[in-house]
């Protein structure tokens, strides 16, 4: 029980690796925030699924690149020390760079790296008034290597990398550390609308011929939140089978 009674903040949180590092953290006694924009499908399933610790589990529903919105839920937490924040919202639109819609560019930059952005903004204030602070970010190796069709992606994804570096200089001295965790194939419904061909493409690119599971990912997220990681920082952690 790492996080017993600590309040944790996961956006994008109740689908996907949002939802493995939601009930992962509910397990280690947390209390948890996982955030989301639109399906409520989703967020009943995360509910259902967190059996006993569904008492600590609330899912606000807003759009976490909505400076506004974001700055309301935090108000709701104005007296609540927040001890982790997991930036974990992503979206992808992809196309080749010739054929890109503006209006793709923008809401994949908007909802990866600017929600990013707005949510640590309003964590960091949080988190400096009690001098302690996990900050992660889901990133992706699309942002060091980048993968064909994925410019959108790959240039907010390496903005979050960027982000966090800056971000991890700013507050060290408070006691906040800020890291990225770097997930490369996991197996969730991101991947679900990719061809057969490419997908068998992607897994024999692994050398452990595999694709991850998104526990595998929670379980790095736990550790670099943990108080065992109080001096990583600035760093990326990758979870990627060895690419």
């Amino acid at each position: 029980m790492r996080f017993e009674n600590q309040t944790v903040v996961v956006t994008g949180g109740t689908r996907g690796i949002g939802r493995a590092i939601s009930l992962a953290f509910l397990a280690e006694g947390a209390i948890v925030h996982a955030t989301y924009f639109g399906n409520d499908a989703a967020a009943d399933a995360l509910r259902v699924a967190s059996g006993d610790a569904q008492e600590r589990l609330l899912t606000p529903k807003f759009d976490a690149a909505d400076h506004e919105a974001a700055a309301a839920f935090w108000e709701t937490l104005a007296d609540v020390p927040v001890s982790v924040l997991v930036a974990n919202s992503g979206i992808r639109r992809d196309s080749i760079l010739a054929t890109m819609s503006p209006d793709d560019w923008d809401a994949v930059l908007r909802t990866n790296l600017t929600g990013g952005f707005t949510m640590s903004k309003f964590a960091v204030q949080n988190m400096m008034r009690q001098r302690y602070g996990r900050i992660i970010f889901t990133t992706s190796p699309a942002g060091r290597f980048g993968f064909e069709g994925q410019g959108n992606y790959s240039a907010s994804k390496a903005g979050q990398v960027g982000l966090m570096r800056s971000l991890c200089k700013e507050v060290a001295k408070r006691k906040i550390t800020v890291n990225c965790v770097s997930p490369g194939f996991i197996a969730t419904e991101l991947l679900d609308d990719l061809p057969e061909a490419l997908v068998d493409s992607y897994k024999k690119s692994v050398p452990a011929r595999r694709f991850g599971e998104p526990e595998e990912v929670a379980a790095a997220v736990l550790f670099l939140a943990s108080k065992d990681a109080a001096y990583i920082t600035g760093s990326t952690l990758d979870v990627t089978g060895g690419l």
